[in-house]
């Protein structure tokens, strides 16, 4: 007579092996996929903040030059970005709501402080005539649109990461397998807080 062992042992392999495959079809991975593409929307969203960042000491020096009296414009432009920079982004930023609001707070009042930056331009026809100046009014423009895509993107991950933590089935699984797991800070202020507005060059309405 044949030992019966092997076949047994192929036969809860198989089972095993179905059980994952229905647990997969049914979602069970859900929550770490979620959680990677939440990671990588917000390292887009610090990729285009940076490049905001890089773009101002050129920015401000180049108004300066044409007007160097508005310094408390200036001078606010500049806090804010000396601000942004010397705060510490912790490891932990996505599930600490205190870092996270922290941080989207300085950007907001930096994105503010550009905005009244570009609204005096309006006042001084030699600067808005300068190439150097016009390059950097582009290259900000372009980046502002980068930011707002970006942060779409990681709100949308963010909600479906989120969702998925607090619905059924992810919510057995979050308990069972992905304890760990937190909920993850989502943007407050608005989209369109945080964008500087649109100069016409043109003189045109």
């Amino acid at each position: 007579m044949s030992d019966p062992r092997p076949v047994q042992k192929f036969a809860a392999l198989a089972g095993v092996f179905s059980v994952m495959l229905l647990l997969a079809g049914c979602g069970i991975n859900n929550i770490p996929a979620y959680k990677q593409q939440v990671v990588a929307s917000w390292s887009q969203v610090l990729n285009e903040y940076q490049r905001r960042t890089d773009l101002i000491p050129n920015l401000v020096a180049t108004v300066k030059g044409y007007a160097a009296h508005e310094a408390s414009v200036l001078e606010a432009v500049t806090e804010a970005r000396a601000k942004v920079t010397q705060t510490r982004i912790p490891a932990d930023i996505l599930t600490n709501p205190k870092a996270f609001h922290q941080f989207e707070q300085n950007q907001a009042t930096l994105g503010g402080a550009l905005s009244r930056l570009m609204m005096v331009t309006e006042n001084y026809p030699n600067l808005k005539a300068d190439q150097n100046f016009l390059m950097l009014q582009a290259q900000l423009e372009g980046t502002e649109n980068r930011i707002a895509v970006a942060r779409r993107d990681y709100i949308l991950a963010v909600q479906q990461y989120d969702t998925e933590l607090t619905t059924i089935p992810g919510r057995w699984y979050h308990s069972m397998f992905y304890s760990s797991y937190q909920p993850i800070q989502n943007f407050t202020i608005s989209e369109q807080a945080m964008q500087v507005p649109k100069v016409n060059f043109s003189g045109t309405p």
